[in-house]
């Protein structure tokens, strides 16, 4: 499709780029019909938009204003987190886990976003923004009294399941709140509290771990977050009351008996219950590197082999049910065949397997290999998101203007080819420490860039009753890219560093390989400079090189992935659509 943001003061071009903006906008037709048209629309989906239309420009800047709030909170929860969990595994003797236990988070976590986006479609905005932080609670509740690493991993799923389903229903009410022009600018400025968690969290972390426990740390953050989301969920009902008594919410009670209720939920829920996702963790978990090391056969394990194949049996099964046999499909199926959703979808997910593959224990390398503090590798391991944070804002602000997405996108390619590949040469004991920071900016450039860009492409493909949903599904890729790189990363580590650590170490000490490699406490307890801890080093650093280079791997493919985007212009789609329903900001 021709670019239709480009002008020409030529009478002839501008007759031929009037017909690419009336084919742009009539591709999208019949998606604008079914969107304004109120039969088509879900309960919540018309419950937020009568909800929006009542309150004031005053009413719309406090929302922002305590959504903001509530991501920061949230955002210095993971920050803390992240840097206590290694300590946490270790305390229990299984720091060789620390990937293993987000691996099923990850998964769990990013396909329930399909059932909350069902969820808040039918129901409501504010009865999933509760929902989620009642889970979310519970995470962390389990964590703070946590006796065991499995006791963690399951408190891991609850609390990570939580925190995707908070950040992702911020994001539709966002959405629900602004045009598609301004979409990603107040998207991207409420990713901003990433700027502040990235140096507040690990120095949290650090004075819980050393003043305190990390069972305070977890508890502690549980009550801020309770505190700052109740009046966020209040003002939310307060305006929910106002447009229930002003008429304009749906019909309440339905009218339907237990029984008609039980089925019409069943058929809503329909693509959701077959939906890929659900089947991916065939794919992904039973053979995750890390965990097929424990079976007795590995990759000869029957049970391993079999769940392969039925994944993959039960995504075609999918993919013929949506085309050809869901009453109420979980995306309309023109969706599902898209390239521009597909190829926001799949950089999201090859993304997060090239970070992830390298960065789960990134934290633990800093700490033993360049001997930094809980608090100094938080802040060169969070520069990445520091970075991404900050650019994001100014990337909303060019789209705003130029309403180009595809050509915004290429933009970060060059940045993440750059910040992965120097990797390979710089992820050494002598590299200085300054070096790899500036490999986490590059990164953190590139990736801004892909998700700001990526996520919008989605939004521009849909209509407002899909947006929930589509959202979801691109976040879900995120969370399957995260799992799969979690499980590569995973899977060198449990597979190669005990044998290096063997291989390294002296020949009177080859016997405390195990107790070197359970714990990360351990490891920092041999000063620098001594035999033993150089031996460690040198087998963190073989199995860190071999990490970087399997996230190396998939960033060609990024570049595909962009490449496969309709070149789409949101201010031109914006005008169109504008003129059919009134918006907001």
């Amino acid at each position: 499709m021709a670019d239709v943001s480009q002008a020409s003061p030529a009478p002839e071009v501008d007759i031929e780029k009037s017909k690419d903006v009336t084919q742009e906008v009539t591709e999208f037709n019949d998606d604008l019909k079914s969107d304004f048209d109120s039969d088509h629309k879900q309960d919540g989906v018309k419950k937020v938009e009568a909800v929006t239309s009542v309150w004031t420009k005053k009413t719309l800047w406090i929302m922002f204003a305590l959504l903001y709030l509530v991501s920061f909170v949230d955002m210095l929860t993971v920050s803390v987190e992240g840097n206590l969990t290694p300590y946490v595994t270790s305390a229990f003797y299984q720091h060789g886990l620390l990937a293993t236990t987000s691996i099923v988070a990850s998964i769990l976590g990013g396909s329930s976003k399909l059932a909350i986006a069902k969820l808040i479609d039918i129901w409501g905005r504010v009865e999933g923004f509760l929902a989620m932080l009642l889970i979310m609670v519970l995470g962390l509740v389990m964590k703070a009294a946590c006796k065991n690493v499995e006791t963690y991993a399951a408190a891991q799923t609850f609390y990570w399941t939580g925190h995707l389903g908070l950040i992702y229903i911020i994001d539709v009410v966002i959405a629900d709140m602004t045009t598609l022009r301004n979409r990603m600018l107040m998207l991207t400025l409420n990713g901003t509290p990433t700027i502040a968690s990235t140096f507040a969290g690990p120095k949290i972390a650090e004075l819980f771990y050393t003043q305190s426990t990390f069972r305070w740390g977890f508890g502690a953050c549980c009550i801020i977050l309770v505190g700052v989301a109740f009046p966020t969920a209040i003002v939310m009902l307060l305006n929910q009351r106002k447009a229930a008594k002003m008429g304009m919410l749906p019909e309440m009670p339905s009218g339907r008996t237990l029984l008609q209720s039980l089925k019409h939920y069943v058929v809503q829920f329909d693509g959701d219950i077959r939906h890929p996702s659900r089947h991916s963790r065939l794919l992904t978990l039973p053979p995750a590197f890390s965990l097929a090391s424990s079976s007795g056969d590995k990759w000869r394990s029957g049970s391993i082999i079999a769940m392969i194949v039925i994944g993959i049996l039960c995504l075609i099964a999918f993919y013929c049910w949506e085309k050809w046999g869901a009453t109420i499909p979980f995306l309309p199926f023109h969706y599902l065949k898209d390239r521009t959703i597909i190829g926001s979808c799949l950089l999201y997910g090859i993304m997060f397997i090239s970070i992830f593959a390298w960065d789960a224990y990134y934290s633990s390398y800093l700490q033993v290999v360049h001997n930094q503090s809980i608090t100094h590798a938080g802040y060169i391991l969070n520069s990445f998101s520091l970075t991404s944070a900050f650019i994001s804002p100014f990337i909303g602000l060019i789209i705003r203007y130029t309403g180009n997405v595809k050509y915004t996108a290429c933009a970060g390619i060059p940045f993440v080819v750059l910040g992965t590949a120097l990797l390979i040469p710089f992820r050494q004991p002598s590299t200085h420490v300054g070096i790899l920071v500036m490999c986490q900016l590059f990164n953190g450039i590139g990736t801004g860039i892909f998700a700001t860009c990526g996520q919008l492409a989605v939004m521009a493909a849909v209509t407002h009753q899909e947006i929930a949903v589509a959202t979801a599904l691109w976040g879900m890729f995120g969370s399957i890219g995260a799992a799969v790189g979690l499980t590569i990363a995973g899977g060198l580590w449990t597979n190669v560093l005990p044998g290096a650590l063997v291989r390294e170490l002296p020949g009177g000490s080859k016997d405390l390989a195990a107790t070197i490699y359970s714990s990360l406490v351990i490891q920092q307890e041999y000063p620098v400079g001594t035999e033993i801890r150089d031996a460690i080093i040198r087998a963190y650093a073989d199995v860190q090189r071999k990490m970087v280079i399997a996230g190396c791997g998939f960033v060609p493919l990024l570049v595909v992935c962009i490449l496969m985007w309709r070149n789409l212009n949101v201010k031109k789609l914006e005008e169109h659509r504008s003129q059919a329903k009134g918006t907001i900001w």
